[in-house]
């Protein structure tokens, strides 16, 4: 196509990086990739990358995740767009972050392209990280800290079939407090956006505990009538 224009001004490169969350029995989780490329080759840094000039900042996100993690099919949100004008020491970058949640036992992981190794890294024993990407993952806890207390996003974690415990103990590390296990319950029940099912755990050290699942098409109901999911 002949070009009719000439844009007057230089133009930023454009990236994506992507903090993903999951949840152990002890701790939140953030995947990091070990750089295996200038600059910072053999630092631990979030996965991301550069964004094609035919492909959406989405679909950029999720390239770039499943090819330096092999995680892909997530919760996917966007988070917050960084543009200092010293975070890349090539050239002028912005990139536009985006939050992932995922059940830990469901994905596993795998370092391809650019990544030299990917991992899981407790975020109360995270490394230094490259670039400006310890900032992105702090506003990413933040907003992750902040939605769980009105939107049930936290399920994502989760696996399909849970229980109360496993509920309130995501809640309580996300919030980084105790809630009371009374208090708790009879809200979340009240709430019913947790549906029993039939089901126990199995193969437990402590007396098996009935297996609940979340109920998106009550929630997405009681939500067009106004309902707030606050813990």
């Amino acid at each position: 196509m002949k070009k009719t224009h000439q844009y007057e001004y230089a133009r930023p490169a454009l990236t994506v990086d992507i903090v993903v969350f999951a949840l152990d029995e002890n701790d939140l989780m953030v995947m990091l990739i070990q750089r295996d490329l200038d600059p910072f080759e053999g630092q631990w840094a979030l996965p991301g990358g550069f964004v094609h000039i035919d492909e959406t900042l989405e679909d950029a996100a999720r390239r770039e995740l499943q090819e330096e993690t092999g995680l892909k099919d997530i919760y996917l949100e966007q988070l917050y767009t960084f543009g200092g004008l010293q975070r890349d020491p090539r050239e002028r970058v912005v990139t536009v972050a985006y939050y992932a949640l995922v059940n830990l036992a469901g994905h596993n992981v795998q370092a391809n392209t650019d990544a030299r190794n990917a991992a899981w890294f407790a975020m109360s024993e995270l490394p230094e990280l490259a670039f400006d990407h310890a900032m992105i993952l702090q506003t990413a806890h933040e907003r992750l800290r902040g939605k769980v207390r009105y939107q049930p996003i936290g399920f994502e974690l989760l696996p399909e079939k849970f229980t109360l415990r496993q509920l309130q103990h995501l809640y309580e590390v996300i919030l980084d407090r105790e809630l009371d296990k009374r208090n708790f319950r009879k809200k979340v029940l009240s709430m019913e956006i947790v549906k029993e099912t039939n089901e126990i755990e199995k193969d437990v050290a402590h007396r098996a505990a009935r297996l609940f699942r979340f109920d998106k098409k009550t929630y997405d109901k009681l939500t067009k009538q106004g309902f707030h999911f606050e813990i």
